[in-house]
């Protein structure tokens, strides 16, 4: 369980009271995120997320806040922000910016079927295509800029085959960025972060996508990849389940058909989502920051999915 700023009921019992939401009947810590505190809220009047915000700033909230309310309201079933008495989304608790979400109903599903992977690709499609007119921009926050930063105090802490691995796809993605292709690419605000624990279903059915704090501006394409690379793989080895990758490129281009472009390079952009997971995996345990029970994630399976997809691109095109 990863709690970095522990609440009680009644610091919960006296946030509420700024909301007109009822009165708060349960409060459960979630153990599943590694970057925010995050609680489940129940109240007389229906059940809620409450998020407190432990590396995230005032200033780069309101652009997360903002994407969720305008897909909540192109009907993609998100998490929408409460806002107050006064119409604010945006609040503080125990010192830290908070924000109070919509409870989405379903479970995740940690071993998906070629139906969950279509499911996950329509959606992600229809993320994209609202996000075209959706105004506010921000970076991708952990983007290659990011990555680049991080490397070098990750360095010492890694074997020599996996320094040599980490700078040579640092240096690939980073040629690529500049490039005049990479710039022509299809781009909007992004999701960043859909992995299998990031969705829910009920009955089979997608009844949420969640967890919207790493998102911002970058290619749709490298968010397709990001969605790929973790509900198409098998957990064990990195390489992908052909039926699941069919299912979800199939039923996003049903909606949004890559461009030429696109397809060309997305066995560029699948190695750079699983180097960013990567990166950001070695970083949760190299470079850790305190909190209540935290458990990093494996960096080593990322580790393995780039190795994968460098071996992929060599040996031929993911598209036919």
């Amino acid at each position: 369980m990863a709690v970095f700023t522990p609440v009680d009921p009644a610091e919960v019992a006296h946030f509420l009271g700024a909301f007109e939401l009822g009165e708060l009947t349960e409060l459960q810590g979630i153990g599943s995120g590694i970057e925010n505190t995050n609680y489940f809220v129940s109240t007389t009047r229906g059940r809620f997320v409450l998020t407190l915000f432990e590396r995230l700033g005032a200033a780069q909230l309101p652009f997360y806040l903002q994407l969720m309310h305008h897909h909540a309201a192109h009907g993609i079933p998100v998490p929408d922000p409460m806002p107050d008495r006064d119409g604010r989304v945006l609040h503080e608790l125990k010192g830290k910016p908070a924000a109070l979400v919509t409870r989405l109903r379903g479970h995740s599903v940690l071993q998906p079927a070629p139906a969950h992977c279509a499911q996950i690709g329509a959606c992600m499609a229809r993320m994209h295509l609202a996000s075209r007119d959706f105004l506010p921009s921000q970076p991708n926050l952990r983007g290659l800029a990011w990555q680049r930063d991080t490397a070098p105090a990750l360095l010492p802490h890694l074997q020599d085959e996996q320094r040599q691995l980490l700078q040579s796809e640092l240096a690939h993605q980073s040629l690529l960025a500049a490039s005049a292709e990479h710039a022509s690419l299809p781009r909007g605000a992004v999701h960043a972060d859909l992995f299998r624990d990031n969705a829910l279903f009920d009955d089979e059915r997608l009844t949420g996508v969640f967890d919207w704090y790493f998102a911002g501006v970058d290619t749709w394409l490298f968010d397709l990849a990001v969605a790929l690379n973790d509900w198409c793989v098998e957990l064990a080895s990195g390489e992908f389940d052909a039926a699941r990758r069919a299912a979800l490129l199939d039923a996003y281009q049903q909606l949004r058909p890559l461009q030429p472009l696109e397809r060309e390079l997305l066995p560029d952009a699948l190695r750079a989502a699983a180097l960013r997971f990567w990166v950001s995996r070695l970083a949760d345990l190299h470079l850790p920051r305190d909190a209540h029970l935290l458990q990093p994630h494996d960096p080593t399976h990322f580790e393995r999915v780039l190795s994968r997809r460098r071996l992929e691109t060599r040996l031929r095109p993911l598209l036919d």
